[in-house]
């Protein structure tokens, strides 16, 4: 009689923990790849596009250096000088070439490095974009959370009515009011002016509350209305009845099970509410007097800067994918749903 070998146990602790790290981390790259496989041709053909503005919009550094008045040699020579006699493709495959070295170009109107003036400009933007991002996902997070774990009580509706209502007021409105309340009424904060963080944090972060306040809303609004409407279609469905079932408390139920399959929606929506926030700050750095990114955005396009609106353009293009990089790698680290939509 054959003796019975005895079979070998499942793969359980570490050599399931390995697999799964290794199964996570070929989600991470794989999600990166196809970001990245998205991004070259988005940004070539977004730089080609804008590059192309030039051309289309008929404006050249000799009107504006020389006025409308300026005799067509005068105008001829400033171009040659500038290079814009040269072939298109030409004068592309050298922006273009510049850009990956981290040169967006010169100033037609004051000669300066374009690459230096949006520096300067983008870390106000950024300054007050982050600090909005944080509070509004802070806020909205516990207001969904609350709206979700008591849905349809008082205090559900309540959430739901609180966020509508500052849904739809503009940020420069809200900006208007928070500097005459806390401003000039309290005198809780300066009403204008910025300092970087590195002169103390104490006054960066003083001068950068009101307008993070002001454009905070719209992200309030929107990560408290995803995640609650997340959560609660998480509750519904039949793991969640299984966890009951097998006895686990409210809490492990919450966060083991509800909270990563819920949370799909509102990260998805900061992808889009983070560039939003840089764009929307022209009008809140009007009123706060902030020289940041949206307002040297006007200034230049006012001006007809081209190369100024190219290199914005630019830097816009790639705020979007690198933010919307993270938040995908975020997706598939966090949610199980995403992980197997990989």
């Amino acid at each position: 009689m054959t003796p019975i070998r005895p079979t070998a146990p499942p793969a359980t602790g570490p050599r399931i923990r390995s697999r799964g790290a290794r199964h996570g981390a070929w989600r991470l790259l794989n999600t990166l790849a196809r970001t990245v496989a998205v991004f070259v041709p988005v940004f070539l053909i977004a730089t080609f596009v804008t590059f192309a503005l030039r051309s289309l919009s008929g404006l050249s550094p000799a009107r504006i250096q020389l006025g409308e008045e300026a005799t067509p040699e005068a105008v001829a020579r400033v171009e040659a000088q500038w290079g814009l006699n040269r072939p298109f493709l030409t004068q592309y495959g050298d922006w273009i070439g510049g850009i990956l070295h981290g040169r967006l170009g010169t100033s037609w109107t004051n000669g300066a490095d374009i690459s230096t003036l949006i520096g300067l400009g983008l870390g106000v933007s950024l300054s007050v974009a982050v600090f909005a991002l944080v509070i509004g996902v802070t806020a909205g997070f516990a207001l969904g959370t609350v709206a979700a774990l008591r849905r349809t009580t008082w205090i559900d509706r309540a959430v739901t009515g609180f966020v509508t209502l500052i849904s739809v007021m503009p940020a420069f409105v809200v900006g208007i009011v928070l500097v005459t309340v806390l401003a000039v009424g309290l005198h809780l904060f300066p009403s204008a002016g910025y300092v970087p963080a590195d002169q103390g944090v104490g006054p960066w972060l003083a001068h950068i509350t009101l307008p993070a306040l002001a454009l905070s809303f719209d992200v309030v609004a929107d990560v408290a209305r995803q995640l609650r409407g997340g959560l609660v279609a998480a509750y519904g469905e039949n793991y969640v009845t299984g966890a009951v079932v097998r006895g686990l408390g409210p809490r492990r139920i919450f966060f083991g099970h509800v909270l990563r399959n819920g949370l799909g929606p509102a990260l998805a929506t900061l992808g889009l509410k983070f560039p939003a926030l840089v764009g929307a700050s022209v009008v809140t750095e009007w009123i706060f007097g902030l020289q940041g990114f949206g307002r040297f955005a006007n200034d230049s396009a006012q001006s007809g800067d081209v190369p100024a609106v190219q290199g914005v353009l630019v830097v816009s293009i790639v705020l979007v994918v690198s933010f919307n990089l993270i938040v995908n790698l975020v997706l598939a680290r966090v949610t199980p749903a995403s992980q197997r939509g990989v």
